[in-house]
């Protein structure tokens, strides 16, 4: 959730210290210059307590050696939220651990497997216990941002409930990406993907890259929330949320060179676990966001028209509210926190960097760890 303070390790290259082995060079880069202290986090360090805090970020990709990655990276908002915890008395390696991901793969399905999943996930497991140990025993409280909070749902739902009774205090989930699915998703398999940048290179260049990486076929969007309306329009045919295989065909797509996953299937509809642990969830709304995309010759290789709708300009408002209505329902079932905050006119990229969605989550933040 909390991002880990930087180290710089060989040639003044800014890295972020991991507890986790082989998880080094996180995506983001640090952010070294401080917004001047707001007055409530004056107000709010005079009355803390110190708790663990966990951050899923993401880890940079890296690219051939002849391409250079663009140093601004849309996912910097953990490095505020670093920021600000750390002016709040957190440390680094003691109540502030990072956890960080490679987002070329993709969690296993029910009934699947995957190596890179087990081991990462044990790994976390290890960090939570090894944090808990170093705080008397203390509960952590896991932040995850987009994909990272994707992932902080599905590490908790591999672990036993008791397991997560003892050792998890809350979920603090920012604007994740749901298993309802989505639109963007749609249009990276389509146009190359927007969530991985290199100078000068379009995205379309990078679909074949994109199309390797099983991540790529999450969270589709799903036939429960979409149904059969037309999320790809052309003059010959539309395809909706039932239509993922013969839109695949149409691209050209195959998984033949995709990462090892076992096999993939298809979404049919949706499907959400709730983590039944207190949860926080934070997402934007009121910002233009895809919700369909028009190709009218059939000619993939062309940047399409859009059709918009709401959302957080990636992920459409529809399958929000879905997700956060389904993880309510389990959640109250059981008599188990959970609240969801909507935050006007943040972006999903943003939603810690601007500086009025910034305040709310940290007010939250802080409320879980009341």
């Amino acid at each position: 959730m909390v991002p880990a303070v930087e180290q710089h390790i060989g040639r003044g290259r800014p890295r972020l210290h991991a507890m986790l082995r082989g998880a080094d060079e996180p995506c983001f880069r640090p952010c070294h210059q401080r917004l001047p202290e707001p007055a409530w986090r004056r107000d709010s360090r005079a009355k803390l307590r110190l708790r663990i805090w966990i951050l899923l970020q993401r880890r940079e990709f890296h690219a051939p050696t002849f391409i250079k990655i663009l140093s601004s990276c849309p996912f910097c908002c953990n490095v505020k939220i670093h920021n600000e915890l750390e002016a709040l008395g957190y440390q680094d390696g003691v109540t502030l651990f990072g956890a960080p991901y490679d987002i070329r793969y993709a969690p296993p399905q029910p009934g699947q497997c995957s190596k890179v999943y087990s081991d990462y996930f044990a790994r976390v497991k290890d960090l939570v216990q090894h944090a808990s140990e170093k705080n008397a025993n203390k509960p952590v409280i896991f932040i995850g941002h987009s994909f990272g909070a994707r992932l902080i749902l599905d590490f908790v739902n591999s672990t036993p409930l008791i397991w997560r009774k003892k050792f998890i205090k809350h979920l603090v989930l920012l604007s994740p990406t749901p298993p309802t699915g989505f639109m963007e998703v749609v249009t990276n398999l389509a146009s190359g993907p927007t969530v991985i940048r290199f100078p000068t290179v379009p995205p379309l260049d990078l679909r074949p890259m994109w199309w390797s990486f099983a991540s790529s076929l999450l969270s589709l969007p799903s036939t429960t929330v979409f149904g059969h309306e037309p999320l790809i329009i052309t003059k010959h045919r539309n395809y909706s949320a039932y239509d993922y295989q013969h839109f695949l065909a149409s691209l050209g797509f195959n998984m033949k060179g995709m990462l090892p996953f076992t096999k993939w299937v298809l979404p049919t509809n949706m499907r959400v676990e709730a983590p039944m642990v207190p949860t926080t969830y934070l997402n934007g709304v009121g910002i233009q966001t895809t919700k369909q995309v028009v190709y009218w010759d059939g000619n993939f290789d062309v940047s399409p028209d859009n059709v918009y709708g709401n959302g957080d300009g990636v992920v459409n408002w529809i399958s929000v509210l879905a997700f956060a209505k389904e993880l309510k329902r389990q959640h109250y079932s059981e008599n188990i926190f959970f609240k969801f905050v909507k935050i006007p006119n943040a972006t999903h990229g943003d939603i810690t960097i601007q500086d009025n969605s910034l305040k709310i989550v940290m007010a939250e933040i802080l409320e879980a760890n009341s």
